[in-house]
């Protein structure tokens, strides 16, 4: 009994030691900035009780525990990249300021700097926080049927058509089809939807998402390296590590100024001896200086630490950018350009309007419509058996026959009488006249018509339509208050396309567009706006959103648009779109405050050295503070909402 306590205690210990390494591991910057923080504390007191020796001893400590961290990547990344960087400059400067006799003052720079470095790896681990929270809910292994028998196995060993149970509570590991049991599922973790969805036989689900209720079984459909999970998590992996326009640049700035500034300190630490009459003290220490506050250490943290804000979160809200260029060019965007099937549009026709003629109630209609179209895959007879269902209570018959006219329709007996089904000329030339030549109307409308006829005539007609997305108005409306210009490309006709338009609040639209033809309409459109997005969803939208300055995919799109798109709304929302945009010219305008903020703050304090008015612990303040700020400042990026 006793052996067995020591076991828990010594197993208990283990995993409270392995938390607190890996805490350290984690933190260690944070760690080091504040014991370095100690040193020079102690040091300091030292100092002023007459213990010059003992306190240079806690100097030197802070020297080399907080600057560690940050010697080591400037040397690493000098010696990989062969260039000078901001770390090498705040190490000159800390060595020099020892040499002059300024202990206090490198420890304090070295203190500060260690801090601020500390704060960009806050920064780093916050953008990946969206990752870290998937990855946890990622389940590692599942319960396989087969040959009817459970087996646990490794998510990794599931392969496409395999079959496995998952239980209520459980979250489902893979990507697959129910092909038994009904549930609701939590979709959160993937939609951000926080209401579960209704599932049942045929329904797909998703990896990491949590099944509520009831049992299920659920055919695999997707490797799991290829589940939408996945997908999410390579998209904001790959969005971070894609630099902006603005950071390449100042990458490439920082090179060349850390360069220059090294030449003119060297200048510095001369040139006033002999042409101003300082003393060699003061010359060495204001070169010491300036080479301190000549640092673009703030400069350089204006962009990295906003930019990561901003994708994380986007990521947060359904909106996943593949890398910092597009989010930046958000900001720019002039006009935007939408597929309408699948993206203005729910991408499935359904019913709108049903006439029948004298004598027959709709129901009745619509019963002998349903019984026939049930026996044909088409869209729009899956659409008519649907309706009729959900909003008459149908219940089906089995026609006697069946026959499927390519291109016309269907014809088919039930009950001993014959019907036909489609297009006008198939079912007779009543149909033009029929309810007063309706039909013209409802097509202006943009709606397709499809006619029952028996033996006495036209028996009623059924008009459907690709109707709008519920949010698409109000999407468009945001929109266009943002200025940016709402076009719609679709393949559809000229009616269809104008009918769309007019009721979406869209002022341009190109129709009868064949995937080539959407091609050279973007590049018309980036020539006449300059800056110009696509929106679309399917195989057909690929080539555009590829030519588009921002391709957009809607997240339940096919696999080509998502992968040839540089932003993908994952929740199908398009209001994400207003709010990636406000995002994005926030985070410019953030960028922008703090590049003129550090630019001000270098020059003035350059200046008032110069002057001979700015003491190194203030230079040092000055700096390092400014830096923080910046990144502060970029950390806003986080919580905001719009």
């Amino acid at each position: 009994m006793n052996s067995q306590a020591n076991s828990f205690v010594q197993r208990d210990t283990q995993n409270e030691s392995s938390s607190i390494i890996e805490a350290f591991r984690k933190h260690y910057e944070l760690v080091f900035a504040i014991a370095s923080g100690v040193f020079i504390l102690t040091g300091w007191l030292l100092d002023k009780g007459n213990y010059g020796g003992a306190s240079v001893t806690f100097y030197v400590l802070a020297f080399l525990i907080g600057g560690y961290a940050k010697a080591k990547e400037g040397i690493e990344d000098t010696i990989e990249e062969k260039e000078l960087n901001v770390e090498m400059l705040m190490i000159f400067a800390a060595v020099g300021s020892a040499i002059i006799g300024y202990w206090a003052e490198g420890a304090i720079l070295i203190f500060i700097f260690a801090l601020s470095g500390a704060m960009e790896s806050y920064t780093m681990s916050k953008s990946q926080k969206e990752i870290s929270a998937l990855l946890d809910l990622q389940p590692e292994e599942a319960l396989r049927i087969s040959d009817g028998h459970e087996e646990r196995v490794p998510v990794q060993a599931l392969f496409i058509n395999d079959i496995i149970l998952v239980k209520p509570g459980e979250r489902i590991p893979a990507d697959g089809m129910i092909v038994q049991g009904e549930t609701n599922v939590d979709e959160s973790a993937i939609t951000g939807e926080p209401v579960p969805n209704e599932k049942k036989y045929g329904d797909e689900v998703f990896a990491g998402t949590v099944n509520m209720r009831g049992a299920i079984e659920v055919k695999i459909t997707k490797h799991s390296d290829q589940t939408l999970f996945q997908k999410i998590i390579r998209l904001v992996q790959n969005a971070q590590s894609e630099k902006s326009p603005s950071q390449l640049f100042i990458e490439k700035f920082e090179g060349t100024y850390v360069k220059a500034v090294l030449i003119i300190v060297a200048l510095m630490m001369f040139i006033p001896h002999f042409t101003l009459g300082w003393s060699w003290n003061e010359t060495l220490y204001r070169a010491m200086i300036l080479l301190v506050v000549a640092s673009p250490c703030a400069l350089v943290a204006s962009i990295t630490p906003a930019t990561l804000s901003a994708i994380s979160n986007g990521a947060r809200h359904g909106i996943l950018f593949k890398g910092g260029i597009h989010l930046e060019r958000l900001s720019s965007l002039k006009a935007i350009a939408f597929d309408k099937t699948g993206t203005l549009t729910q991408g499935k026709p359904v019913v709108t309007d049903v006439y029948v003629r004298d004598g027959i109630t709709k129901a009745e209609m619509l019963h002998i419509m349903a019984s026939i179209e049930n026996q044909s895959t088409h869209p729009l007879a899956e659409a008519v058996v649907k309706y009729a269902k959900a909003t008459y209570n149908v219940l089906l018959s089995k026609p006697e026959k069946v026959e499927d006219v390519t291109g016309f329709g269907l014809k088919g007996t039930l009950d001993g009488t014959e019907y036909k089904i489609g297009k006008p000329d198939f079912v007779g030339e009543e149909a033009a006249t029929f309810a007063g030549g309706i039909s013209s109307q409802l097509a202006d409308q943009g709606k397709t018509i499809v006619y029952i006829s028996d033996n006495k005539g036209i028996l009623g007609l059924i008009a459907l339509k690709d109707v709008l997305r519920q949010e698409s108005v109000n999407a468009i409306r945001e929109l266009n208050r943002l200025g940016v210009k709402t076009i719609m490309i679709t393949g559809d006709n000229e009616q269809t396309a104008k009918s769309i338009a007019m009721e979406s609040g869209i002022s341009e639209y190109y129709a009868s567009c064949l995937p080539e033809t959407k091609v050279e309409t973007v590049k018309e459109l980036k020539l006449k706006y300059n800056t110009v997005a696509m929106v679309g969803d399917g195989i057909n939208d690929a080539p555009a959103l590829a030519t588009a300055s921002v391709g957009i995919a809607m997240g339940e799109g096919t696999d080509v648009a998502l992968e040839t798109a540089d932003v993908v709304l994952m929740k199908n929302e398009l209001f994400r779109l207003a709010q990636a945009i406000r995002l994005s010219k926030r985070m410019n305008a953030i960028v922008k405050q703090n590049v003129v903020f550090s630019l001000a703050v270098i020059m003035l304090l350059i200046c008032s050295n110069f002057l001979q008015f700015l003491a190194l612990p203030f230079g040092v303040i000055g700096h390092e503070g400014s830096t923080i700020l910046v990144i502060l400042n970029g950390l806003r990026l986080l919580k905001a909402n719009e």
